[in-house]
């Protein structure tokens, strides 16, 4: 099993979402949140986030975490890349780890 992070522009949540339902991967978790890539790409009005001594201009993003086999894997980061790509600075990035172990809290079932 593999999780796969993808941290995305938070207009383009809704295509991505949908072409993932279409192959009936509905099951993800949305966190919304704010970065800041290495490129610095700027929003149209970015964001103030004041800390301590620091002050950054942060970018809205979505991050969508999905938890596939190891087959579906490619498929789903190529329908991600594919729905979340404009071809500008801060399309996001996609992470995919390896899952040794997963427990449904409710049962205490293990596997998904």
């Amino acid at each position: 099993m593999q999780l796969i992070r993808a941290i995305v522009r938070p207009e383009c949540e809704a295509k991505i979402v949908d072409e993932l339902d279409g192959m009936g991967l509905g099951a993800m978790t949305k966190i919304s949140g704010f970065g800041q890539g290495r490129q610095k790409a700027k929003a149209e009005a970015p964001v103030e986030w004041d800390m301590p001594l620091t002050k950054y201009d942060v970018v809205p993003k979505t991050m969508l975490m999905i938890v596939a086999d190891d087959d579906d894997t490619q498929m789903i980061v190529s329908t991600i890349m594919k729905a979340a790509r404009t071809g500008g600075e801060g399309d996001g990035k996609i992470f995919v780890t390896s899952i040794n172990e997963v427990y449904t809290v409710r049962t205490g079932a293990a596997g998904i």
